[in-house]
């Protein structure tokens, strides 16, 4: 009970380890469904894939805070799409779908990509028409919620949106828009538009008693995104990565910035030298810090050990990073925050 008590509180300090066991399934947000479905998968003997593609899934039937699965994030013209990935650390396998439309299941739709294709990412309608191939079927993606954050991002002049150097200005007005001829560079304004209230994935890692590594994403990515735009989630190396020889991580937040440091490899690749996965976390946070003060995300990491830990960048109204962990010391998955740095 000591044990579990203390866990619910404030992770450890900087360079300190978390107490380590196997197996432990940690996924970002406090999305407590999900790492209890994936919890359940492993004590009933399930694999670290199938113990992945459950927990994400879960989120995508409870459309875990409106930004996983059907009902979510319409983008510039109202419509739900969905991206997905799973990744095997023992094979380095990566099962990966974008832009997927009508087809709630994502991260089935993406195992499926492993299991039935030498591919590693199918996009948009394509990637619609495999998932019905492989029996999952088309519903509708869109409900009144997303009907009415839509209706509601019209009627303020389409605010915010993505675009720049465009007319008519994008910061006052829906368009439609052309290029500007002159090309301004400014600062990304990503704290705006994303912040605690809009985050945009679950991301998990499970690791096995054995030490076998998998991880995996679910979004529907950035609320009014251009149709079409693919975030961080189904990219391996950036959503998620996973290698039984090393660990997993798995990043949330502003995927536009984040993709482009392929945060959850890199992750891996310090715990590979042996970093403590607190601070394997947090030096991806300072890596993109230097390039984007302001940008909103964090990453969760474990290693093979079942050592774990979670970093995120400190920006107004996101000051604290809340997840989850289950493992054989704790009773039940327990929510556990970390300071931002």
């Amino acid at each position: 009970v000591t044990v579990a008590l203390l866990f619910l509180g404030v992770l450890t300090p900087a360079g300190a380890a978390s107490a380590a066991a196997l197996p432990v399934v940690i996924n970002t947000w406090a999305f407590r469904t999900a790492a209890d479905t994936a919890w359940r998968v492993l004590e009933s003997g399930g694999s670290e894939l199938d113990a992945v593609e459950r927990g994400c899934g879960q989120c995508e039937l409870d459309q875990c805070d409106g930004s996983v699965g059907y009902g979510g994030s319409p983008d510039e013209s109202g419509e739900t799409t969905l991206d997905a990935m799973i990744m095997d650390g023992n094979t380095m396998e990566v099962g990966a779908v974008a832009d997927l439309r009508r087809v709630k299941n994502a991260i089935g739709v993406a195992r499926k990509v492993i299991e039935y294709t030498k591919h590693t990412l199918l996009v948009g309608e394509s990637a619609s028409l495999f998932a019905v191939k492989m029996g999952f079927p088309y519903e509708d993606l869109t409900t009144q919620k997303s009907l009415s954050l839509y209706s509601e991002w019209l009627n303020q002049s389409c605010q915010p949106n993505y675009w720049k150097n465009v007319v008519p200005d994008s910061s006052k007005s829906c368009g439609p828009y052309k290029r500007r001829e002159e090309v301004t560079y400014k600062e990304e304004q990503t704290s705006s538009q994303r912040n605690v209230h809009n985050h945009d994935t679950i991301g998990m890692v499970v690791i096995g008693a054995s030490g076998t590594v998998a991880s995996g994403t679910s979004t529907n990515g950035a609320i009014h995104k251009l149709p079409g735009r693919v975030g961080d989630s189904p990219i391996a190396g950036a959503g998620s990565y996973a290698d039984s020889t090393a660990g997993g991580a798995a990043a949330t937040g502003d995927g536009d910035i984040m993709m482009r440091f392929l945060p959850s490899y890199q992750a891996v690749e310090y715990m590979r030298m042996g970093t403590d996965p607190t601070v394997a976390c947090q030096k991806v946070i300072s890596r993109i810090q230097k390039y984007a003060p302001k940008f909103f995300g964090a990453i969760i990491c474990a290693n093979t050990t079942g050592s774990y830990g979670a970093a995120c960048n400190k920006i107004p109204g996101f000051t604290q990073f809340h997840f989850m962990v289950s493992n054989p010391l704790l009773s039940r998955p327990t929510e556990q925050v970390v300071d931002c740095i």
